[in-house]
């Protein structure tokens, strides 16, 4: 099921909107509508398309800059907890990365500034007490350019906050890099992100504030899941594909039937088959493409009219993690390994994410005995 939809296109990225987007423009109208009757609710739906506007420049301005790194970006896509820019692999050095993470903020500032200086935002917040300023809002454009200068100076402050998954996290992560490298940098950023996470939450809690606790929830777990990602990158980053796909696979003939092929799935666990004439890989016939062969067709079927035949082919000599950023980029869970011309077998990403366990348990047991043989 399709989850998101284009809804645009600049500078050769796709924008899209993820089908839960509503429930923020709902919330927007909701805020308004109770207050303020249907012009309200019409005002509060309209401000929240404006502020996400400011959310896509956001992530343009991360995106354009990657772009210029030559770090390819898939597309944007806008949710009701903010917008997430897809590119195709992580900067290599760590003055790209922060000069990508520093880009969103930056905008949300400009746009700020814009806002101060064009209106009158500076004297209506002069004249003010802040107590007073949310009873005076109501429907209207002045209101209206008051609240997104506000939202823009949240956004670019709350995305600075050195805690990952925000931009500050990796801006603190790409400073420290630059002396300790991708891997050091990654714990302490991400612990640094996951103690700032549990003042979030205890505060939250202390002050009853539910949104403050959620967002100590959503670092916390993002933080956690940058370090696993990057330890990921580590290990992966280690070996060979060449070394690690099945050289004991079943390869299929051309003139194969489904029927034949249902013998090797119920006698063993290899969900992808390659089929072969002689030494040349046609295409690929994955478990999936079985099943659902035997559940639509009155036939019984050659291989040959099921396959995929465009089958993403990778070299022997790269690492695991160089191949799950190709299938990242192509969204395909399938390559091909290859060295030269000659077709050695297949690896999916549930390959690469058996290998990762494999290795990082071998690793971590090294590790162990290394210590053990220090100290004794």
């Amino acid at each position: 099921m399709k989850t998101s939809f284009r809804v645009a296109r600049i500078a050769g990225i796709d924008i899209n909107v993820h089908v839960t987007f509503g429930l923020i423009l709902l919330f927007g109208a909701i805020q308004w509508g109770s207050q303020f009757g249907a012009r309200g609710a019409l005002f509060g739906a309209l401000l929240m398309v404006v502020l996400f506007m400011c959310v896509v420049l956001h992530e343009l301005g991360h995106s354009l800059v990657a772009k210029s790194f030559g770090i390819p970006v898939r597309d944007i896509t806008l949710l009701p907890i903010g917008g997430v820019a897809r590119m195709e692999k992580n900067p290599e050095r760590p003055v790209h990365e922060l000069l990508i993470a520093a880009a969103g903020p930056l905008v949300n500032v400009v746009l700020a500034l814009v806002l101060y200086v064009a209106t009158d935002v500076g004297a209506v917040l002069a004249a003010t007490p802040a107590p007073d300023l949310a009873k005076q809002m109501t429907p209207s454009l002045p209101t209206a350019l008051l609240w997104l200068f506000i939202s823009n100076v949240f956004l670019a402050a709350f995305n600075l906050i050195p805690a990952f998954p925000m931009d500050g996290g990796r801006m603190l992560r790409a400073v420290l890099a630059m002396s300790l490298g991708f891997g050091a940098a990654t714990r302490i950023a991400a612990s640094v992100g996951q103690v700032l996470a549990l003042g979030f939450g205890l505060f939250g809690l202390v002050t009853g504030n539910l949104l403050l606790v959620l967002v100590g929830v959503f670092v916390f777990f993002g933080a956690g899941q940058e370090r696993a990602e990057e330890q990921a990158r580590v290990v992966l980053g280690t070996t060979r594909v060449g070394d690690a796909y099945n050289k004991n696979a079943i390869a299929l003939a051309p003139g194969t039937q489904v029927s034949q092929v249902v013998d090797h799935i119920l006698t063993s666990y290899q969900p992808d088959f390659a089929v072969m004439q002689g030494t040349k890989l046609l295409g690929v016939v994955s478990r999936d493409d079985i099943l659902r062969s035997l559940a639509t067709e009155l036939s019984d079927a050659y291989v040959t009219g099921i396959m995929h035949r465009d089958v993403l082919t990778v070299d022997a000599g790269l690492t695991l993690e160089e191949v799950r950023e190709m299938m990242a980029a192509t969204g395909q869970r399938l390559a091909a390994v290859s060295r030269g011309e000659t077709y050695l077998g297949l690896v999916s990403r549930e390959d690469l994410a058996e290998a990762l366990l494999v290795i990082g348990f071998s690793k971590a047991q090294e590790a162990r005995r290394q210590a053990a043989a220090r100290t004794t």
